[in-house]
């Protein structure tokens, strides 16, 4: 690559980093899940650098994001036995921070689930712009949609009447 190439992802590194950090973290569950996938998606993105730069890198580095995280959750998903069981405490008896039970609810959404939710409420994407981010149809995206709202309707119900 030339200086200018150089140069030129540079700046939309430093432009856009804040940005893709928040998406990045909201779909892998948590800061360093997300540095970690946005770092490798930066990296994807200088290789093509030359040919995305000319058209819309923010939505080519989202759906890079959204593909990434649900290629990383296929590649984990596999559980590991253990010994025994890990010591969990009273969830009622930790303190967490006000979106803490939110947070909770999407990462118990499928990856897939998570990625429409993120990019319709938290991107403000349209149902037709998510369906082209994720590669579906646009009756996929309302469908996810539909059911991830409802999962995390029913998740955040069940919270607020645990914490009574």
């Amino acid at each position: 690559m030339s200086e200018s190439d150089d140069a030129s992802y540079a700046a939309f590194v430093a432009a856009a980093w804040d940005r893709h950090m928040a998406v990045a973290v909201l779909l892998a569950g948590d800061r360093h899940r997300g540095e970690e996938l946005l770092q490798d998606c930066l990296v994807r993105l200088y290789v093509h650098w030359r040919r995305v730069r000319s058209a819309d890198p923010h939505a080519y580095l989202r759906r890079m994001l959204a593909n990434g995280n649900v290629s990383r959750w296929r590649r984990r998903r596999r559980e590991v036995p253990t010994a025994s069981p890990p010591e969990h405490t009273d969830p009622r008896q930790q303190l967490h921070e006000p979106h803490e039970d939110l947070r909770r609810a999407l990462l118990a959404l499928s990856p897939r689930q998570r990625a429409v939710v993120v990019l319709r409420h938290y991107e403000d994407l349209t149902e037709k712009a998510v369906a082209a981010v994720l590669g579906c149809s646009v009756g996929a995206v309302k469908s996810q949609h539909s059911r991830a709202m409802a999962r995390l309707r029913t998740a955040l119900r069940e919270d607020q009447e645990t914490a009574r």
